[in-house]
């Protein structure tokens, strides 16, 4: 079921009304409802692979719970290795079975030999990385002695399988979120009108900026030698803002969602494309992830407690798996080392936390070295995502190749430039929303947040006629459904 869809449109409501009549009766009521519907929100996919959500709920529960009532050091770290095992193999079953048996054909390839392996003929089930890391994190975090588990299975289920974040993240913390579903939660106004605000946002970034971005990069990157460098670059640029607005949208319906319903969730996206270098970027861009993986494994690592060389190889460690869990694609792996080795230098120069603070500061307008920095981070995050993008290594780099051709600064020729030009308009307004509420937590959040109501509802309804004007008719589904 998707966010932009009738079926949802008709679903939300619901699901909102009851929840919030059985509020009266008891929080335990409120979760076992909650339960029901992010059951029957994510079977509208395939309720076939709704057991691996309760096995990995039950998995994580159960085995948490021992290892806290657990004396044996030895035995905790059996039962944390054990919950790690299930989690992470039925992952790898899912998502890169297929993958390995690929390659280890390759491999015997190369080396003379013919071998055919069966492959695994399923889909990859929605949102499996998400709640996987989600319940890992419970466990783990129990381990470390940094929260006790659930004594109440309801509210634990209720935390794993919440809809709004279900498939797409954000990556919840335990010790953030799960408190929130045992305690008293009363409904608060101000909180539900600033998260249809946030989820209004979120359809603008998703069915006007993504969806209409989609188009061009669709076209672009099925035939690139069609096409001039210039009209390749431009495809480059769309594919960056259909990403973003693909994944921020989502995060911004989701946060909405959750905050109609009472919950807080974690910012997952901070204005990303107005860094000023990558490890900015990084801070920025699907916080919950980076983050997740800072915590998780560059700490467990060591982190930078063991000097360069070894600091140096966490590092490459990190952005490889961050690459890979994207995806199981050499694309992917590329992707994140490259992104290694551009943030490498910053943290020999220790310059990799020289950017902590919001660009232009107290200001409206960035100095020129910001706008420079910006403008550098940016171009090199296009072509970064070109990987994202692209099927193979090589028509990755083929791509490049070709947008730094002889025909890079010509005229972009190619079918229905018009409405191109308009959806370069459209991100030109989300880029000068976003600008102006930098500082805060999502587009509509500030911005004319000092205007008197008339105004700003003028805006609100000016998005939604927008939305309404230049939505593509063909949704596409979210980036990261396939993550």
């Amino acid at each position: 079921m998707l966010f932009d869809s009738f079926d949802f449109a008709i679903f939300l409501p619901i699901v909102f009304a009851i929840y919030w009549s059985v509020s009266k009766y008891s929080v335990r009521l409120q979760n076992v409802f909650l339960i029901l519907a992010s059951y029957v929100f994510y079977s509208w996919w395939d309720w076939r692979f709704l057991g691996l959500i309760v096995l990995s709920s039950t998995v994580d529960y159960i085995l948490a719970n021992k290892i806290y009532k657990s004396d044996s050091d030895r035995h905790r770290k059996y039962l944390l290795y054990l919950s790690l095992i299930i989690n992470l193999g039925v992952l790898a079953i899912f998502k890169y079975c297929n993958f390995f048996i690929e390659n280890f054909e390759g491999l015997f390839s190369v080396l003379g030999s013919s071998i055919v392996f069966s492959r695994l003929d399923w889909i990859l089930p929605v949102g499996i990385s998400f709640y996987t890391f989600q319940t890992m994190s419970y466990s783990i975090d129990v381990y470390r002695g940094k929260l006790e588990p659930s004594k109440d299975p309801f509210s634990f289920f209720a935390y794993v399988s919440f809809f709004p974040q279900l498939v797409a993240g954000p990556i919840e913390r335990a010790t953030n979120f799960l408190p929130q579903f045992r305690k008293v939660r009363t409904f608060d106004y101000s909180q539900a009108v600033d998260g249809l605000r946030q989820i209004l946002w979120g359809l603008f970034k998703k069915m006007v900026i993504a969806d209409n971005c989609a188009i061009y990069v669709d076209m672009f990157f099925a035939d690139p030698t069609a096409y001039s460098g210039s009209a390749l670059l431009l495809g480059a640029i769309f594919f960056a803002f259909q990403i973003y607005g693909d994944f921020s949208g989502y995060s911004d319906i989701a946060i909405g969602i959750g905050r109609l319903f009472g919950f807080n969730l974690m910012q997952n996206f901070a204005f990303p494309y107005f860094s000023r270098d990558i490890a900015e970027f990084w801070r920025r861009w699907h916080i919950s992830l980076s983050s997740w993986f800072r915590d998780y494994v560059y700490i467990p690592l060591g982190g930078s407690r063991g000097g360069k060389v070894m600091t140096l190889r966490n590092i490459f460690i990190v952005f490889i798996i961050c690459g890979f869990w994207h995806g199981a694609n050499f694309t992917f792996i590329v992707w994140g080392l490259l992104n290694a080795a551009l943030y490498i230098p910053l943290y020999i120069l220790n310059r990799n936390r020289a950017n902590l603070d919001n660009i232009a500061q107290g200001r409206t307008l960035p100095s020129l070295i910001e706008l420079v920095q910006v403008g550098i981070t940016f171009s090199i995050t296009i072509l970064l995502w070109v990987f994202f993008r692209s099927d193979s290594v090589v028509e990755a780099f083929q791509y490049i190749g070709l947008i730094f051709s002889d025909d890079l600064f010509s005229i972009p020729i190619f079918s229905e430039k018009g409405t191109a030009f308009s959806t370069l308009i459209l991100i030109l307004l989300m880029l000068m929303v976003e600008w102006q509420s930098r500082e805060s937590h999502h587009g509509l959040e500030l911005f004319l947040f000092s205007q008197p109501r008339l105004l700003r509802l003028s805006f609100y309804f000016l998005i939604g006629f927008i939305i309404g004007m230049y939505a593509n008719v063909q949704s596409q589904d979210f980036i990261y459904f396939q993550f």
